[in-house]
């Protein structure tokens, strides 16, 4: 687990990461709400410190790569794809509404999900029988409360027995605080630290 919310697979060397929403920076801004420019860059400086940290073969994105229609973001994204090296796989997500025909040019691969060695990659979370599922969507995180009615939100990684959600990748991207309950395992994303909670 990276504090940047991507997870890397070593034995495949493969960097799971999802719901980056590239574009929503531009897409809010172009209906008038105040988002930081600079939100935009973040996205692809993360990006870049996840996948020179972990060095892998694969790069897969667990849905909602981008989070509407083609805008100013996409040709920045295309300029990234090409001085990358990796293969780069895209697990199609609810907001990925763009052509696969845009990305397979762009030399990106779209599939509906990736089934390999027990292990299910989607973008919904998803129970299969004898399988392990990594997969996005919630954007899960954790609140904690400290004795003096102090509260705080961080995104983590929520694992179950069979199950692990990753955290919402991208800058501006919200979250959804999940219960912890008895089995689960929950990592928080604390500044640039892993804490098991």
């Amino acid at each position: 687990m990276h504090p940047s919310g991507a997870l890397f697979w070593k034995e495949k060397s493969a960097v799971l990461i999802s719901d980056v929403h590239l574009g929503k920076v531009s897409h809010f801004r172009k209906y008038g709400a105040a988002v930081p420019v600079k939100a935009i860059e973040k996205n692809f400086e993360l990006l870049d410190t996840a996948i020179s940290h972990f060095r892998p073969k694969i790069i897969c994105f667990l849905g909602d790569l981008f989070h509407s229609y083609i805008n100013a973001e996409w040709r920045l994204f295309e300029h990234w794809v090409q001085d990358r090296n990796e293969e780069i796989i895209l697990v199609s997500g609810n907001h990925d509404i763009i052509s696969p025909l845009k990305y397979e040019n762009i030399g990106v691969q779209v599939v509906a999900e990736i089934l390999l060695d027990g292990f299910l990659l989607t973008h919904h979370p998803e129970e299969r029988e004898g399988l392990f599922n990594f997969s996005g969507h919630i954007h899960p995180a954790v609140r904690l409360k400290g004795s003096g009615r102090q509260s705080l939100r961080l995104p983590c990684f929520f694992k179950s027995k069979n199950q692990l959600i990753l955290p919402a990748f991208g800058e501006f991207t919200g979250s959804h605080v999940l219960k912890k309950e008895k089995g689960h395992e929950v990592y928080a994303i604390a500044d640039s630290s892993i804490v098991k909670i």
